[in-house]
């Protein structure tokens, strides 16, 4: 796909552009999950901005509205045994595809936040360092991304106790790194990163 085939956004039906982000490369356990989402013009959101600088309050009421007023999105689970085998670059690249892919209706142009696109988009892309605070579109992707991940490590936590991932989320905290000294990992961590797999050499 050409990913500069559209220079000028603004010529484009807003209707048929995504919003695409990731959350989750930095942890050392989980999945990254990665969103696409399509607003819809006539039911606006207000607030919506980088996930990171919302209160976890915000996101997740925000998080309800973009489910209720978007007019598409889709969420894409990348799971740890898969980043082990990509690397989680290409994890996170190949999760934006799928995700875009999901849509319907089916998106013209994805923007994605960041400097990388992956190489197998279904439409025109472009990459914006800094989208999710700066493109509406790319702020819901980050949001739904963000809590939806969350939500999975509550999820885990409960599977795996012990770990704290309620609390860190899977990211290497002294917490955590304590944690998988004592316990070792469980097969939601990632094995190709460093303090998992130093773990492992031991």
């Amino acid at each position: 796909m050409n990913h500069d085939l559209f220079e000028n956004t603004a010529a484009i039906d807003p209707l048929r552009i995504a919003g695409v982000d990731e959350a989750g490369r930095g942890p050392l356990a989980g999945p990254v999950v990665v969103a696409a989402v399509i607003l819809d013009p006539a039911r606006p959101i207000i607030g919506l901005d980088d996930s990171k600088k919302l209160a976890e309050n915000r996101r997740d009421a925000l998080a309800l509205e973009i489910r209720a007023r978007a007019l598409a999105y889709s969420v894409c689970y990348v799971e740890a045994d898969e980043i082990d085998r990509l690397n989680i670059l290409q994890a996170s690249l190949t999760g934006m595809a799928r995700a875009v892919s999901a849509l319907q209706p089916a998106p013209l142009l994805a923007l994605v936040d960041g400097n990388h696109l992956p190489k197998d988009l279904p439409c025109a892309g472009r990459a914006i360092i800094g989208g999710d605070a700066s493109e509406p579109a790319i702020s819901a992707a980050s949001i739904l991304a963000k809590t939806m991940r969350d939500a999975r490590m509550r999820e885990l936590d409960a599977l795996y106790p012990g770990y704290g991932f309620s609390g860190h989320k899977g990211y290497p905290t002294p917490a955590h790194i304590e944690s998988l000294r004592r316990l070792g990992p469980c097969p939601e961590h990632r094995r190709s990163f460093a303090p998992v797999r130093n773990w492992m050499k031991k």
